[in-house]
Protein backbone atom coordinates (compact mmCIF):
# COMPACT_ATOMS: atom_id res chain seq x y z
CA UNK A 1 0.00 0.00 0.00
CA UNK A 2 2.88 2.37 0.75
CA UNK A 3 4.31 1.71 -2.71
CA UNK A 4 0.93 2.55 -4.23
CA UNK A 5 1.21 6.07 -2.81
CA UNK A 6 4.14 6.67 -5.16
CA UNK A 7 2.87 4.44 -7.98
CA UNK A 8 -0.91 5.00 -7.92
CA UNK A 9 -1.49 2.84 -10.98
CA UNK A 10 -0.93 -0.15 -8.64
CA UNK A 11 -4.33 0.71 -7.15
CA UNK A 12 -6.26 0.18 -10.39
CA UNK A 13 -4.21 -2.41 -12.29
CA UNK A 14 -6.14 -5.13 -10.40
CA UNK A 15 -9.28 -3.94 -12.19
CA UNK A 16 -7.77 -4.83 -15.57
CA UNK A 17 -9.34 -7.93 -17.11
CA UNK A 18 -10.00 -9.21 -20.63
CA UNK A 19 -13.39 -7.52 -20.53
CA UNK A 20 -12.00 -4.14 -19.40
CA UNK A 21 -9.20 -4.28 -21.98
CA UNK A 22 -11.77 -4.81 -24.72
CA UNK A 23 -13.89 -1.90 -23.49
CA UNK A 24 -10.84 0.34 -23.03
CA UNK A 25 -9.57 -0.46 -26.55
CA UNK A 26 -12.88 0.65 -28.06
CA UNK A 27 -12.93 3.81 -25.95
CA UNK A 28 -9.26 4.43 -26.76
CA UNK A 29 -9.82 4.23 -30.51
CA UNK A 30 -12.74 6.63 -30.21
CA UNK A 31 -10.55 9.04 -28.22
CA UNK A 32 -7.70 8.83 -30.74
CA UNK A 33 -9.98 9.68 -33.67
CA UNK A 34 -11.53 12.60 -31.77
CA UNK A 35 -8.24 14.12 -30.57
CA UNK A 36 -6.63 14.03 -34.02
CA UNK A 37 -8.38 17.17 -35.36
CA UNK A 38 -8.58 18.71 -31.88
CA UNK A 39 -4.82 18.40 -31.33
CA UNK A 40 -4.07 20.17 -34.62
CA UNK A 41 -6.65 22.87 -33.83
CA UNK A 42 -5.39 23.47 -30.29
CA UNK A 43 -1.79 23.76 -31.51
CA UNK A 44 -2.95 26.43 -33.97
CA UNK A 45 -4.61 28.31 -31.10
CA UNK A 46 -1.40 28.07 -29.09
CA UNK A 47 0.64 29.47 -31.99
CA UNK A 48 2.54 26.20 -32.43
CA UNK A 49 3.10 23.93 -35.45
CA UNK A 50 0.23 21.39 -35.67
CA UNK A 51 2.32 18.39 -34.67
CA UNK A 52 2.86 19.81 -31.16
CA UNK A 53 -0.82 19.42 -30.36
CA UNK A 54 -0.60 15.78 -31.37
CA UNK A 55 2.61 15.24 -29.39
CA UNK A 56 0.82 16.61 -26.33
CA UNK A 57 -2.07 14.21 -26.91
CA UNK A 58 0.43 11.31 -27.05
CA UNK A 59 2.58 11.97 -23.98
CA UNK A 60 0.46 13.88 -21.46
CA UNK A 61 -2.47 11.40 -21.16
CA UNK A 62 -0.17 8.44 -20.52
CA UNK A 63 1.67 10.05 -17.60
CA UNK A 64 -1.52 11.61 -16.19
CA UNK A 65 -3.31 8.23 -16.36
CA UNK A 66 -0.48 6.42 -14.57
CA UNK A 67 -0.03 8.96 -11.77
CA UNK A 68 -3.49 10.54 -11.45
CA UNK A 69 -6.48 9.24 -9.51
CA UNK A 70 -9.36 9.37 -12.02
CA UNK A 71 -10.38 6.27 -13.93
CA UNK A 72 -11.82 8.25 -16.84
CA UNK A 73 -10.02 11.60 -17.08
CA UNK A 74 -8.30 12.18 -20.42
CA UNK A 75 -5.54 14.77 -20.31
CA UNK A 76 -3.90 16.53 -23.22
CA UNK A 77 -4.09 19.84 -25.08
CA UNK A 78 -7.02 22.07 -24.12
CA UNK A 79 -8.44 25.25 -25.60
CA UNK A 80 -8.17 27.43 -22.50
CA UNK A 81 -4.52 26.61 -21.78
CA UNK A 82 -3.64 26.92 -25.48
CA UNK A 83 -4.92 30.48 -25.67
CA UNK A 84 -3.24 31.43 -22.36
CA UNK A 85 0.08 30.14 -23.68
CA UNK A 86 -0.33 32.09 -26.91
CA UNK A 87 -1.26 35.34 -25.18
CA UNK A 88 1.68 35.16 -22.77
CA UNK A 89 4.56 33.65 -24.74
CA UNK A 90 3.78 35.64 -27.93
CA UNK A 91 4.94 38.72 -26.01
CA UNK A 92 8.48 37.31 -25.98
CA UNK A 93 8.88 35.57 -29.35
CA UNK A 94 7.30 35.15 -32.79
CA UNK A 95 4.65 32.37 -32.67
CA UNK A 96 5.81 29.23 -34.44
CA UNK A 97 9.49 30.14 -34.26
CA UNK A 98 12.09 27.88 -32.62
CA UNK A 99 12.51 30.39 -29.78
CA UNK A 100 8.75 30.51 -29.24
CA UNK A 101 8.51 26.71 -29.07
CA UNK A 102 11.32 26.52 -26.52
CA UNK A 103 9.69 29.18 -24.33
CA UNK A 104 6.36 27.30 -24.48
CA UNK A 105 8.13 24.12 -23.37
CA UNK A 106 9.78 26.08 -20.54
CA UNK A 107 6.41 27.39 -19.36
CA UNK A 108 5.12 23.81 -19.53
CA UNK A 109 7.95 22.52 -17.35
CA UNK A 110 7.53 25.33 -14.79
CA UNK A 111 3.75 24.81 -14.66
CA UNK A 112 4.32 21.10 -14.07
CA UNK A 113 6.75 21.86 -11.23
CA UNK A 114 4.18 24.16 -9.59
CA UNK A 115 1.49 21.48 -9.91
CA UNK A 116 3.75 18.72 -8.59
CA UNK A 117 4.77 20.91 -5.66
CA UNK A 118 1.12 21.65 -4.80
CA UNK A 119 0.34 17.93 -4.91
CA UNK A 120 3.30 16.88 -2.74
CA UNK A 121 2.39 19.64 -0.25
CA UNK A 122 -1.16 18.15 -0.07
CA UNK A 123 -2.80 21.37 -1.26
CA UNK A 124 -5.42 19.63 -3.38
CA UNK A 125 -8.25 20.93 -1.22
CA UNK A 126 -7.42 24.51 -2.25
CA UNK A 127 -9.31 23.94 -5.51
CA UNK A 128 -12.49 23.67 -3.41
CA UNK A 129 -12.20 27.38 -2.60
CA UNK A 130 -12.15 28.46 -6.24
CA UNK A 131 -15.64 28.82 -7.66
CA UNK A 132 -16.36 26.85 -10.82
CA UNK A 133 -17.88 30.11 -12.05
CA UNK A 134 -14.32 31.39 -12.58
CA UNK A 135 -13.72 28.61 -15.11
CA UNK A 136 -17.12 29.21 -16.76
CA UNK A 137 -16.43 32.94 -17.13
CA UNK A 138 -12.85 32.46 -18.28
CA UNK A 139 -13.67 29.81 -20.89
CA UNK A 140 -16.54 31.92 -22.24
CA UNK A 141 -14.17 34.87 -22.63
CA UNK A 142 -11.49 32.62 -24.10
CA UNK A 143 -14.02 31.33 -26.64
CA UNK A 144 -14.69 34.88 -27.84
CA UNK A 145 -10.93 35.51 -28.12
CA UNK A 146 -10.47 32.27 -30.08
CA UNK A 147 -13.21 33.29 -32.51
CA UNK A 148 -11.53 36.69 -32.83
CA UNK A 149 -8.17 35.08 -33.64
CA UNK A 150 -9.67 32.77 -36.29
CA UNK A 151 -11.92 35.20 -38.18
CA UNK A 152 -9.02 36.28 -40.42
CA UNK A 153 -8.45 32.63 -41.46
CA UNK A 154 -12.18 32.11 -42.09
CA UNK A 155 -12.60 35.30 -44.13
CA UNK A 156 -9.19 35.26 -45.83
CA UNK A 157 -8.30 38.80 -44.74
CA UNK A 158 -5.02 40.16 -43.35
CA UNK A 159 -5.08 41.33 -39.74
CA UNK A 160 -1.91 42.56 -37.95
CA UNK A 161 -0.73 40.21 -35.21
CA UNK A 162 -0.72 41.19 -31.54
CA UNK A 163 -3.57 43.70 -31.56
CA UNK A 164 -6.11 44.03 -28.74
CA UNK A 165 -9.59 42.51 -28.84
CA UNK A 166 -11.33 45.73 -29.86
CA UNK A 167 -8.66 46.75 -32.39
CA UNK A 168 -8.82 43.33 -34.03
CA UNK A 169 -12.58 43.60 -34.57
CA UNK A 170 -12.12 47.14 -35.86
CA UNK A 171 -9.67 45.81 -38.45
CA UNK A 172 -12.03 42.97 -39.37
CA UNK A 173 -14.88 45.38 -40.14
CA UNK A 174 -12.55 47.66 -42.07
CA UNK A 175 -11.48 44.64 -44.20
CA UNK A 176 -15.08 43.61 -44.98
CA UNK A 177 -14.61 44.48 -48.66
CA UNK A 178 -11.54 42.25 -48.99
CA UNK A 179 -13.15 38.93 -47.98
CA UNK A 180 -11.89 35.96 -50.01
CA UNK A 181 -15.13 34.20 -51.05
CA UNK A 182 -13.44 30.86 -51.75
CA UNK A 183 -11.67 30.79 -48.37
CA UNK A 184 -14.94 31.72 -46.67
CA UNK A 185 -16.76 28.97 -48.59
CA UNK A 186 -14.22 26.32 -47.52
CA UNK A 187 -14.48 27.37 -43.86
CA UNK A 188 -18.29 27.46 -44.05
CA UNK A 189 -18.65 24.05 -45.71
CA UNK A 190 -16.30 22.54 -43.10
CA UNK A 191 -18.29 24.07 -40.26
CA UNK A 192 -21.70 23.10 -41.69
CA UNK A 193 -20.67 19.50 -42.40
CA UNK A 194 -19.18 19.08 -38.90
CA UNK A 195 -22.35 20.47 -37.27
CA UNK A 196 -24.71 18.35 -39.38
CA UNK A 197 -22.73 15.16 -38.75
CA UNK A 198 -22.85 15.89 -35.01
CA UNK A 199 -26.64 16.27 -35.13
CA UNK A 200 -27.40 13.35 -37.43
CA UNK A 201 -24.72 10.90 -36.28
CA UNK A 202 -23.59 11.92 -32.75
CA UNK A 203 -21.13 9.03 -32.41
CA UNK A 204 -19.23 9.85 -35.59
CA UNK A 205 -16.02 11.98 -35.44
CA UNK A 206 -17.71 15.10 -36.79
CA UNK A 207 -14.66 17.40 -36.66
CA UNK A 208 -12.50 14.93 -38.57
CA UNK A 209 -15.21 14.44 -41.20
CA UNK A 210 -15.59 18.20 -41.55
CA UNK A 211 -11.84 18.60 -42.10
CA UNK A 212 -11.83 15.83 -44.73
CA UNK A 213 -14.70 17.45 -46.64
CA UNK A 214 -12.99 20.86 -46.42
CA UNK A 215 -9.76 19.37 -47.76
CA UNK A 216 -11.54 17.59 -50.62
CA UNK A 217 -13.32 20.82 -51.60
CA UNK A 218 -9.95 22.61 -51.60
CA UNK A 219 -8.61 20.14 -54.20
CA UNK A 220 -11.02 21.62 -56.76
CA UNK A 221 -9.33 25.02 -56.47
CA UNK A 222 -5.82 26.16 -57.27
CA UNK A 223 -4.80 26.82 -53.65
CA UNK A 224 -1.89 29.18 -54.27
CA UNK A 225 -3.67 31.19 -56.95
CA UNK A 226 -6.84 31.56 -54.88
CA UNK A 227 -5.01 32.58 -51.69
CA UNK A 228 -5.87 29.34 -49.86
CA UNK A 229 -3.20 28.62 -47.26
CA UNK A 230 -2.48 25.01 -46.28
CA UNK A 231 -1.45 23.72 -42.85
CA UNK A 232 1.49 21.79 -44.27
CA UNK A 233 2.74 18.28 -43.76
CA UNK A 234 3.14 17.03 -40.18
CA UNK A 235 6.44 15.23 -39.50
CA UNK A 236 5.87 11.48 -39.75
CA UNK A 237 7.51 10.46 -36.49
CA UNK A 238 6.88 10.13 -32.77
CA UNK A 239 7.45 13.03 -30.32
CA UNK A 240 11.15 13.99 -30.47
CA UNK A 241 13.20 14.88 -27.42
CA UNK A 242 13.25 18.56 -26.51
CA UNK A 243 14.96 20.82 -24.02
CA UNK A 244 13.31 23.73 -22.17
CA UNK A 245 15.35 26.86 -21.55
CA UNK A 246 17.01 26.54 -18.13
CA UNK A 247 18.67 29.96 -18.02
CA UNK A 248 17.83 31.89 -14.83
CA UNK A 249 16.66 34.98 -16.73
CA UNK A 250 14.14 32.95 -18.76
CA UNK A 251 12.86 31.02 -15.76
CA UNK A 252 12.43 34.26 -13.80
CA UNK A 253 10.64 35.91 -16.73
CA UNK A 254 8.21 33.03 -17.33
CA UNK A 255 7.52 32.01 -13.72
CA UNK A 256 4.40 34.23 -13.28
CA UNK A 257 2.90 33.07 -16.58
CA UNK A 258 3.62 29.45 -15.69
CA UNK A 259 1.82 29.87 -12.36
CA UNK A 260 -1.34 31.02 -14.18
CA UNK A 261 -1.11 28.04 -16.54
CA UNK A 262 -0.60 25.68 -13.58
CA UNK A 263 -3.55 27.10 -11.68
CA UNK A 264 -5.88 26.95 -14.67
CA UNK A 265 -4.76 23.41 -15.49
CA UNK A 266 -5.40 22.19 -11.95
CA UNK A 267 -8.85 23.78 -11.77
CA UNK A 268 -9.76 22.24 -15.12
CA UNK A 269 -8.44 18.77 -14.29
CA UNK A 270 -10.00 18.47 -10.83
CA UNK A 271 -13.33 19.97 -11.91
CA UNK A 272 -13.62 17.64 -14.90
CA UNK A 273 -12.47 14.52 -13.01
CA UNK A 274 -15.03 15.20 -10.28
CA UNK A 275 -17.80 15.81 -12.81
CA UNK A 276 -17.12 12.45 -14.47
CA UNK A 277 -16.60 10.72 -11.11
CA UNK A 278 -20.07 11.86 -10.02
CA UNK A 279 -21.45 9.65 -12.82
CA UNK A 280 -19.15 6.69 -12.19
CA UNK A 281 -19.40 6.83 -8.37
CA UNK A 282 -15.65 7.16 -7.96
CA UNK A 283 -13.80 9.17 -5.33
CA UNK A 284 -11.17 11.60 -6.62
CA UNK A 285 -7.96 12.33 -4.73
CA UNK A 286 -7.23 15.98 -5.59
CA UNK A 287 -3.65 15.76 -4.30
CA UNK A 288 -2.91 12.75 -6.51
CA UNK A 289 -4.54 14.51 -9.46
CA UNK A 290 -2.20 17.47 -8.87
CA UNK A 291 0.77 15.11 -8.90
CA UNK A 292 -0.43 13.38 -12.08
CA UNK A 293 -0.95 16.66 -13.92
CA UNK A 294 2.40 18.00 -12.70
CA UNK A 295 4.38 14.95 -13.80
CA UNK A 296 2.61 14.83 -17.17
CA UNK A 297 3.65 18.41 -17.93
CA UNK A 298 7.20 17.99 -16.62
CA UNK A 299 7.78 14.82 -18.64
CA UNK A 300 5.92 16.27 -21.64
CA UNK A 301 8.17 19.33 -21.77
CA UNK A 302 11.09 17.00 -22.61
CA UNK A 303 9.10 15.24 -25.35
CA UNK A 304 7.92 18.24 -27.40
CA UNK A 305 4.58 18.47 -25.57
CA UNK A 306 3.14 21.74 -24.37
CA UNK A 307 1.07 22.30 -21.22
CA UNK A 308 -2.02 20.13 -21.01
CA UNK A 309 -4.84 19.39 -18.60
CA UNK A 310 -8.06 17.41 -18.40
CA UNK A 311 -10.38 17.66 -21.38
CA UNK A 312 -14.10 17.73 -20.60
CA UNK A 313 -15.08 16.66 -24.13
CA UNK A 314 -12.65 13.74 -24.40
CA UNK A 315 -13.18 12.64 -20.78
CA UNK A 316 -16.96 12.66 -21.21
CA UNK A 317 -16.76 10.72 -24.47
CA UNK A 318 -14.28 8.30 -22.89
CA UNK A 319 -16.77 7.51 -20.13
CA UNK A 320 -19.71 7.34 -22.53
CA UNK A 321 -17.73 4.98 -24.81
CA UNK A 322 -17.54 2.46 -21.96
CA UNK A 323 -14.00 2.98 -20.62
CA UNK A 324 -13.36 1.04 -17.42
CA UNK A 325 -9.80 1.95 -16.40
CA UNK A 326 -7.09 4.53 -17.24
CA UNK A 327 -5.84 2.03 -19.83
CA UNK A 328 -8.29 3.70 -22.22
CA UNK A 329 -6.23 6.92 -22.07
CA UNK A 330 -3.04 4.95 -22.71
CA UNK A 331 -4.62 3.08 -25.63
CA UNK A 332 -5.87 6.37 -27.11
CA UNK A 333 -2.35 7.84 -27.00
CA UNK A 334 -0.75 4.73 -28.55
CA UNK A 335 -3.38 4.58 -31.31
CA UNK A 336 -2.86 8.26 -32.05
CA UNK A 337 0.85 7.52 -32.53
CA UNK A 338 -0.02 4.81 -35.06
CA UNK A 339 -2.49 7.06 -36.88
CA UNK A 340 0.07 9.88 -37.15
CA UNK A 341 2.69 7.51 -38.53
CA UNK A 342 0.19 6.38 -41.18
CA UNK A 343 -1.58 9.58 -42.29
CA UNK A 344 0.83 12.42 -41.40
CA UNK A 345 1.62 13.24 -45.07
CA UNK A 346 -2.08 13.85 -45.78
CA UNK A 347 -2.09 16.97 -43.58
CA UNK A 348 -0.24 18.74 -46.40
CA UNK A 349 -3.65 19.09 -48.08
CA UNK A 350 -5.40 20.48 -45.00
CA UNK A 351 -6.51 24.12 -45.59
CA UNK A 352 -6.09 26.69 -42.81
CA UNK A 353 -9.64 27.89 -43.57
CA UNK A 354 -11.03 24.44 -42.74
CA UNK A 355 -9.04 24.47 -39.50
CA UNK A 356 -10.58 27.87 -38.77
CA UNK A 357 -14.08 26.45 -39.24
CA UNK A 358 -13.33 23.58 -36.85
CA UNK A 359 -11.85 25.94 -34.28
CA UNK A 360 -15.02 28.06 -34.39
CA UNK A 361 -17.01 24.95 -33.39
CA UNK A 362 -14.54 24.19 -30.59
CA UNK A 363 -14.87 27.77 -29.34
CA UNK A 364 -18.67 27.63 -29.41
CA UNK A 365 -18.68 24.39 -27.42
CA UNK A 366 -16.53 26.09 -24.78
CA UNK A 367 -19.39 28.39 -23.76
CA UNK A 368 -21.60 26.77 -21.11
CA UNK A 369 -24.80 28.68 -21.90
CA UNK A 370 -27.00 26.72 -19.47
CA UNK A 371 -24.63 27.30 -16.57
CA UNK A 372 -24.26 30.99 -17.41
CA UNK A 373 -28.04 31.52 -17.47
CA UNK A 374 -28.39 29.62 -14.18
CA UNK A 375 -25.75 31.81 -12.52
CA UNK A 376 -27.19 35.10 -13.80
CA UNK A 377 -30.70 34.17 -12.66
CA UNK A 378 -29.93 32.86 -9.20
CA UNK A 379 -26.83 34.43 -7.65
CA UNK A 380 -25.68 38.05 -7.62
CA UNK A 381 -22.30 37.19 -6.10
CA UNK A 382 -21.58 34.40 -8.60
CA UNK A 383 -22.81 36.67 -11.40
CA UNK A 384 -20.22 39.25 -10.31
CA UNK A 385 -17.47 36.60 -10.45
CA UNK A 386 -18.67 35.45 -13.86
CA UNK A 387 -18.87 38.90 -15.43
CA UNK A 388 -15.61 40.22 -13.97
CA UNK A 389 -13.72 37.12 -15.11
CA UNK A 390 -15.37 37.23 -18.56
CA UNK A 391 -14.60 40.89 -19.27
CA UNK A 392 -11.13 40.67 -17.72
CA UNK A 393 -10.41 37.81 -20.13
CA UNK A 394 -11.45 39.96 -23.08
CA UNK A 395 -9.74 43.21 -22.16
CA UNK A 396 -6.83 42.33 -19.83
CA UNK A 397 -3.90 39.95 -19.90
CA UNK A 398 -5.24 36.40 -19.67
CA UNK A 399 -3.12 35.34 -16.71
CA UNK A 400 -4.31 38.45 -14.83
CA UNK A 401 -7.92 37.53 -15.68
CA UNK A 402 -7.40 34.12 -14.05
CA UNK A 403 -5.90 35.70 -10.93
CA UNK A 404 -8.69 38.27 -10.74
CA UNK A 405 -11.42 35.65 -11.03
CA UNK A 406 -9.81 33.47 -8.38
CA UNK A 407 -9.24 36.47 -6.10
CA UNK A 408 -12.85 37.66 -6.35
CA UNK A 409 -14.05 34.10 -5.78
CA UNK A 410 -11.96 33.86 -2.61
CA UNK A 411 -13.04 37.32 -1.41
CA UNK A 412 -16.71 36.39 -1.77
CA UNK A 413 -16.07 33.08 0.00
CA UNK A 414 -14.34 34.84 2.89
CA UNK A 415 -17.09 37.48 3.02
CA UNK A 416 -19.67 34.71 3.33
CA UNK A 417 -17.80 32.83 6.05
CA UNK A 418 -17.03 36.07 7.93
CA UNK A 419 -20.75 36.67 8.55
CA UNK A 420 -22.02 33.35 9.90
CA UNK A 421 -25.68 32.78 10.60
CA UNK A 422 -26.31 33.16 14.36
CA UNK A 423 -29.97 32.36 15.08
CA UNK A 424 -31.51 32.94 18.51
CA UNK A 425 -33.12 29.80 19.96
CA UNK A 426 -36.23 29.66 22.08
CA UNK A 427 -38.08 26.91 23.94
CA UNK A 428 -40.91 25.23 22.05
CA UNK A 429 -43.30 23.21 24.25
CA UNK A 430 -45.32 20.35 22.80
CA UNK A 431 -48.72 20.73 24.45
CA UNK A 432 -49.58 17.03 24.12
CA UNK A 433 -46.35 15.52 25.46
CA UNK A 434 -45.09 18.57 27.38
CA UNK A 435 -41.72 17.91 25.70
CA UNK A 436 -39.49 20.94 25.28
CA UNK A 437 -37.05 21.61 22.41
CA UNK A 438 -35.00 24.54 21.17
CA UNK A 439 -35.94 26.04 17.79
CA UNK A 440 -35.07 29.17 15.83
CA UNK A 441 -37.36 31.99 16.99
CA UNK A 442 -37.68 33.10 13.35
CA UNK A 443 -39.61 29.92 12.65
CA UNK A 444 -42.10 30.28 15.47
CA UNK A 445 -42.75 32.79 18.29
CA UNK A 446 -41.68 30.75 21.32
CA UNK A 447 -40.76 31.40 24.93
CA UNK A 448 -37.45 33.08 25.77
CA UNK A 449 -35.80 33.57 29.12
CA UNK A 450 -35.18 37.29 29.88
CA UNK A 451 -31.90 36.41 31.66
CA UNK A 452 -30.41 33.73 29.40
CA UNK A 453 -29.92 34.17 25.67
CA UNK A 454 -29.42 30.93 23.72
CA UNK A 455 -27.77 31.26 20.29
CA UNK A 456 -26.33 28.84 17.75
CA UNK A 457 -23.30 29.67 15.60
CA UNK A 458 -23.70 27.93 12.24
CA UNK A 459 -20.11 28.29 11.06
CA UNK A 460 -16.53 28.24 12.24
CA UNK A 461 -15.16 30.77 14.71
CA UNK A 462 -11.97 31.99 13.07
CA UNK A 463 -10.09 35.25 12.47
CA UNK A 464 -12.40 36.21 9.60
CA UNK A 465 -15.67 35.81 11.52
CA UNK A 466 -14.68 36.82 15.06
CA UNK A 467 -15.53 40.52 14.60
CA UNK A 468 -19.06 39.67 13.44
CA UNK A 469 -19.57 37.19 16.29
CA UNK A 470 -18.17 39.63 18.85
CA UNK A 471 -20.56 42.36 17.66
CA UNK A 472 -23.48 39.93 18.01
CA UNK A 473 -22.50 39.14 21.62
CA UNK A 474 -22.15 42.87 22.37
CA UNK A 475 -25.59 43.60 20.92
CA UNK A 476 -27.16 41.01 23.20
CA UNK A 477 -25.55 42.41 26.35
CA UNK A 478 -25.87 46.12 25.54
CA UNK A 479 -29.23 46.25 23.76
CA UNK A 480 -31.13 43.46 25.51
CA UNK A 481 -29.22 43.65 28.82
CA UNK A 482 -28.81 39.88 28.93
CA UNK A 483 -25.43 38.85 30.36
CA UNK A 484 -25.74 35.05 30.39
CA UNK A 485 -25.24 33.70 26.86
CA UNK A 486 -25.32 30.00 25.96
CA UNK A 487 -23.70 29.09 22.60
CA UNK A 488 -24.91 25.84 21.02
CA UNK A 489 -21.79 24.64 19.21
CA UNK A 490 -22.98 21.60 17.29
CA UNK A 491 -22.42 23.40 13.94
CA UNK A 492 -19.05 24.97 14.80
CA UNK A 493 -16.52 23.13 12.64
CA UNK A 494 -13.44 24.64 14.28
CA UNK A 495 -12.22 27.47 16.47
CA UNK A 496 -8.82 29.00 15.73
CA UNK A 497 -6.55 30.77 18.22
CA UNK A 498 -7.89 34.23 17.36
CA UNK A 499 -11.45 33.02 17.83
CA UNK A 500 -10.58 31.36 21.16
CA UNK A 501 -8.95 34.56 22.46
CA UNK A 502 -12.03 36.58 21.48
CA UNK A 503 -14.37 34.17 23.31
CA UNK A 504 -12.20 34.33 26.43
CA UNK A 505 -12.35 38.14 26.33
CA UNK A 506 -16.13 38.10 25.91
CA UNK A 507 -16.50 35.74 28.86
CA UNK A 508 -14.44 38.08 31.07
CA UNK A 509 -16.55 41.05 29.93
CA UNK A 510 -19.82 39.27 30.69
CA UNK A 511 -18.49 38.11 34.08
CA UNK A 512 -17.91 41.72 35.08
CA UNK A 513 -21.55 42.38 34.20
CA UNK A 514 -22.69 39.49 36.39
CA UNK A 515 -23.07 36.81 33.72
CA UNK A 516 -20.88 34.60 31.58
CA UNK A 517 -20.40 32.80 28.27
CA UNK A 518 -21.43 29.12 28.20
CA UNK A 519 -21.05 26.34 25.62
CA UNK A 520 -22.80 23.05 24.90
CA UNK A 521 -22.80 20.33 22.21
CA UNK A 522 -19.28 21.17 20.98
CA UNK A 523 -17.81 18.72 18.47
CA UNK A 524 -15.15 16.44 19.92
CA UNK A 525 -12.30 17.90 17.84
CA UNK A 526 -13.30 21.45 18.84
CA UNK A 527 -13.35 20.38 22.48
CA UNK A 528 -9.92 18.75 22.09
CA UNK A 529 -8.56 21.97 20.58
CA UNK A 530 -10.00 23.91 23.52
CA UNK A 531 -8.33 21.61 26.01
CA UNK A 532 -5.00 21.65 24.16
CA UNK A 533 -4.83 25.44 23.92
CA UNK A 534 -6.13 26.14 27.48
CA UNK A 535 -9.19 27.84 25.97
CA UNK A 536 -11.47 25.79 28.25
CA UNK A 537 -9.21 26.39 31.24
CA UNK A 538 -9.30 30.20 30.81
CA UNK A 539 -13.09 30.28 30.53
CA UNK A 540 -13.68 27.60 33.17
CA UNK A 541 -14.67 23.94 32.97
CA UNK A 542 -18.05 24.72 34.58
CA UNK A 543 -18.96 26.78 31.47
CA UNK A 544 -18.92 23.73 29.16
CA UNK A 545 -21.68 21.13 28.95
CA UNK A 546 -22.37 17.99 26.96
CA UNK A 547 -26.05 18.76 26.33
CA UNK A 548 -28.48 21.68 26.20
CA UNK A 549 -30.54 20.22 29.03
CA UNK A 550 -27.53 19.95 31.32
CA UNK A 551 -26.38 23.48 30.39
CA UNK A 552 -29.77 25.11 31.07
CA UNK A 553 -30.17 23.29 34.38
CA UNK A 554 -26.73 24.47 35.61
CA UNK A 555 -27.06 28.07 34.37
CA UNK A 556 -30.58 28.41 35.86
CA UNK A 557 -29.22 28.27 39.41
CA UNK A 558 -27.01 31.33 38.74
CA UNK A 559 -29.89 33.51 37.49
CA UNK A 560 -31.41 36.36 39.52
CA UNK A 561 -34.28 34.71 41.45
CA UNK A 562 -36.04 38.03 42.03
CA UNK A 563 -36.49 38.38 38.28
CA UNK A 564 -37.52 34.73 38.04
CA UNK A 565 -40.36 35.27 40.55
CA UNK A 566 -41.98 37.96 38.36
CA UNK A 567 -41.23 36.26 35.00
CA UNK A 568 -44.23 35.02 33.04
CA UNK A 569 -42.27 33.16 30.34
CA UNK A 570 -41.58 29.99 32.37
CA UNK A 571 -39.38 28.85 29.49
CA UNK A 572 -37.50 26.08 31.27
CA UNK A 573 -38.65 23.10 33.32
CA UNK A 574 -36.74 24.54 36.28
CA UNK A 575 -38.96 27.66 36.18
CA UNK A 576 -41.93 25.56 37.38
Amino acid sequence: MKLARFLPFLNWYRLVTKETIKADLIAGFTGAVIVLPQGVAFAAIAGLPPEYGLYTAMITPIIAALFGSSLHLISGPTTAISIVLFSTVSNYAEPGSAEYIQLVLTVTMLAGMYQLGFGLARLGSLVNFVSHTVVVGFTAGAAILIVTSQVKHVLGVTIPRGESFLHTWGDIFSQAGNINEIVFFIATITLVVAVMVKRLYPRWPNLLIGLIVGSVVTLFFNAEAQGIHLVGEIPQHLPPLSTPDFTFATLQKLAPEAFAVALLGLIEAVSISRAVAAKSNQRIDSNQEFIGQGLSNIVGSFFSSYAGSGSFTRSGINYAAGAKTPMSAIFAAVMLMLIVLLIAPLTAYLPVAAMGGVILIVAYNLIDFNHIVLILKNSKSESAVLLVTFFATLFLELEFAIYMGVLISLVLFLAKTSTPEIPTLGVDVNEQTNKRSLINIQQKPVKQCPQLKIIRINMSVYFGSLNYIQNKLNQISENEHIYNILIVGERINFIDLSGAEMLVQENHRLKKLGGGLYFCDLNSHVYEFGARTSFIKHIGNHHFFDSKKEAISAIYHSLDKDICQTCSQLAFRECN
